[in-house]
């Protein structure tokens, strides 16, 4: 009896380890197909955008000509959008997640609210932000929607929920016990968490906060719900300017019908991804330079 209970355990066991090794090698495959498609996906962009890796990018502005065209106006339009979306969204986010996850009652049904509410705005698809600033522009005066502040707000609107739940699980990780110590010596809530928590939690939140600038440097939805320009031939010099970034220029140059168009929107395209990942690796860096293994 015992003997026939272990002939059929061996093969349960047998018959599970075989849908395991099947399951593995899909998951493989599938990861395979994929990372084929992004690589030639990649190198087709790379190569069609051979012919324009050039200075005149970088220094000369939109033309209907396309040899003359550069992406200087979306290139410091990008630079710029993204810098006050950074004015806007890291000091709110982050004032944001310590008073949640430090200072407020857990137990109290609005913050539950505001924690629940977060989180799904941390999913909500790009346009409803462009939506929601629409009637914030409105509701302020605004009559021409398509202004650097505009762009920002829309921007800073989407990646704040990001920012804050990166924050809070920087935070998070902090341990207890240095709260407990800084409190027992006599500091006050604040001083501990101006003092130690948000210092060792810095690395974290530098993280979240720099991939959450990447995700906003390479939206375009919102900005073309607000009708950001694509032909633009000068560069953005206040709140009030009209702008375009580098996807909406993208954008532009992908629907024009003349080839050379899209030659240089290939080469825009790998320049923005250049730096993305550039951005991505100096949060990669700075999380393994800098975080503490507590």
């Amino acid at each position: 009896m015992s003997f026939d209970v272990g002939v059929t355990n061996k093969s349960k066991n047998s018959e599970s380890n075989i849908k395991s090794m099947l399951f593995l090698g899909v998951l493989w495959f599938s990861l395979f197909v994929a990372f084929m498609f992004l690589v030639i996906l990649l190198v087709t962009t790379f190569m069609n955008g051979i012919g324009r890796y050039d200075l005149r990018l970088f220094t000369e502005y939109n033309n209907t000509t396309p040899k003359d065209a550069g992406a200087r106006a979306a290139i410091l339009g990008s630079v710029f959008v993204v810098s006050i979306t950074a004015l806007l969204a890291i000091p709110i986010g982050i004032a944001s997640a310590i008073y949640l996850e430090e200072f407020a009652d857990k137990t109290k049904w609005y913050n539950r609210a505001i924690e629940l509410n977060i989180q799904n705005l941390a999913a909500v698809p790009a346009i409803l932000y462009g939506m929601l600033t629409l009637g914030i522009l409105s509701l302020m005066g605004f009559k021409n929607k398509n202004v650097v502040f505009g762009g920002a707000l829309a921007l800073a609107l989407l990646i704040l929920p990001v920012i804050i739940l990166t924050t809070r699980e920087a935070l998070r990780a902090v341990p207890q016990e240095i709260r407990d110590g800084s409190l027992a010596l006599g500091a006050t809530q604040l001083q501990t968490v101006g003092r130690q928590t948000l210092p060792a939690a810095v690395p974290g939140i530098a993280t979240g906060t720099i991939l959450a600038i990447s995700r906003a440097m390479g939206e375009a939805a919102p900005l073309l719900l607000l009708g950001a320009l694509v032909f633009i031939t000068y560069d953005p010099n206040g709140l009030t300017a009209g702008f375009t970034t580098m996807p909406i220029q993208i954008f532009g140059w992908t629907s024009a019908p003349q080839e050379e168009f899209k030659t240089l929107a290939a080469a825009a395209i790998i320049l923005l991804l250049a730096i993305l990942l550039t951005l991505n690796a100096i949060a990669i860096f700075i999380r393994n330079k800098f975080a503490k293994r507590w």
